[in-house]
């Protein structure tokens, strides 16, 4: 490690690395490279503990767009990040799009909104009636479901820590240092920031400071005199065994079943075996940085109940892993933020993506690069997810938010 980088990235995780990358790979960028990660386990990192997948189904173009390019970008992942010597990363993308089932008629709406805002963007994502639906997916109890809408391609879920890992070796492979220490203070003089401060006592010289540091993004913002609106919200995941399991029974894409979002909210998808769920908490405080204790009661007061009502299939169930991750949650409007603070202006935040950080990664990561390699972006204009409207109080709008 050198005493002088011209960018260090504060968070070695997948958006950390993401930005690494794209940095290192960009023969426009020509500087030294420095992402200090303090857990080099990565066990507690949001990246490490989320659900990892990917969909078109937003209702903002931006946040579309951005799927867009993260599809494409990890349908291509093991060739683009092969290292020489290395065997290529798998990412094991399983294409079994998401189901979004509308039963209210707000809900309906949304959805035809949504929908109208997708294809406009070229997502193929249909709506189905509610015999379409029991066409498509038999094991479901359509009564009550108005809409649904379906993504027939470019989503589905992955290896979480594949991409990160991939990331991550690609930019060491291409010149980054990656360092175990912690930041503990950022050097700051007037409108810029100067330095790092480790908790090992060494301090780094840095033309430019990327805050990738997910639910703690707050805590770093802070070092250097600035606020993020960024806190820790816990989310437990449940892993269930289904003594009538219905993957393999629907009648489009093979047999697989979707990633379903019921109109309670809970999410269900296959996974492997087994089948993950989830749902938003009743009440979803800010929680500690070092709380990952599982809500335990939130599957048979939430979850079950939702999926036993949707499907029969889903009435003989049992838990056989749970764990509590968290999202780091813009509590500003639950979107990502990434662009320089307007008066500090060699302090970029890459913050606040209230779980959705797997899937907006690499387009996050290569905006950030564009920023500081160009001054702007050159690619997708992110400009709408930039930090001006925190500091105006602006939300940036987006109805699908899980």
């Amino acid at each position: 490690m050198n005493d002088s980088y011209d960018v260090v990235i504060v968070g070695g995780a997948v958006i950390g690395s993401a930005v690494a990358y794209f940095l290192t790979a960009n023969p426009d960028f020509n500087g030294r490279v420095l992402v200090v990660e303090r857990d080099p386990t990565y066990r507690y990192a949001a990246t490490s503990l989320s659900a990892a997948s990917i969909r078109m189904q937003f209702s903002n173009p931006v946040n579309v767009k951005i799927s867009q390019f993260g599809s494409a970008f990890i349908r291509d992942f093991a060739r683009i990040m092969q290292v020489a010597g290395e065997a290529p990363p798998e990412l094991n993308f399983h294409p079994g799009g998401y189901l979004f089932l509308a039963g209210t008629p707000g809900q309906e709406q949304t959805l035809r909104e949504n929908h109208d805002v997708q294809r406009a963007c070229g997502a193929d994502v249909v709506l189905w009636g509610p015999e379409d639906l029991a066409r498509a997916f038999p094991h479901l109890r359509v009564d009550g479901i108005r809409l649904a809408s379906y993504g027939q391609s470019g989503e589905g879920w992955f290896s979480n820590t594949g991409l990160m890992n991939g990331f991550r070796a690609k930019a060491r492979a291409q010149g980054a240092d990656l360092v175990t220490d912690e930041v503990v203070a950022i050097g700051r003089d007037g409108a810029r920031v100067t330095s790092v401060t480790l908790k090992s006592g060494a301090v780094v010289q840095a033309g430019t400071v990327v805050n990738a540091s997910g639910p703690r993004a707050a805590l770093t913002a802070r070092m250097a005199g600035l606020d993020v609106p960024v806190e820790p919200r816990k989310r437990t995941l449940f892993v269930f065994d289904c003594a009538r399991t219905p993957e393999g029974s629907a009648r489009v894409n093979g047999g697989r079943l979707p990633l379903m979002i019921d109109p309670t909210g809970v999410f269900c998808r296959p996974e492997g075996r087994y089948f993950l769920s989830g749902a938003a908490p009743v009440e979803d405080p800010a929680v500690d940085w070092d709380d990952f204790e599982p809500r335990y009661g939130e599957f048979e007061d939430i979850v079950w109940p939702a999926l036993a009502e949707r499907s029969p299939a889903f009435e003989a169930i049992k838990v056989v892993n749970q764990w509590a991750g968290h999202y780091d949650f813009n509590t500003l409007d639950h979107n990502l933020i990434v662009g320089r603070h307007p008066e500090v202006t060699n302090f970029i935040f890459a913050n606040g993506f209230s779980g959705h950080g797997l899937q907006q990664g690499p387009a996050a990561g290569r905006g950030v690069a564009e920023l500081i390699t160009y001054g702007g972006f050159r690619t997708l204009d992110l400009s709408e997810v930039g930090y001006e409207r925190v500091a105006l109080g602006r939300p940036f709008l987006e109805k699908a938010v899980i």
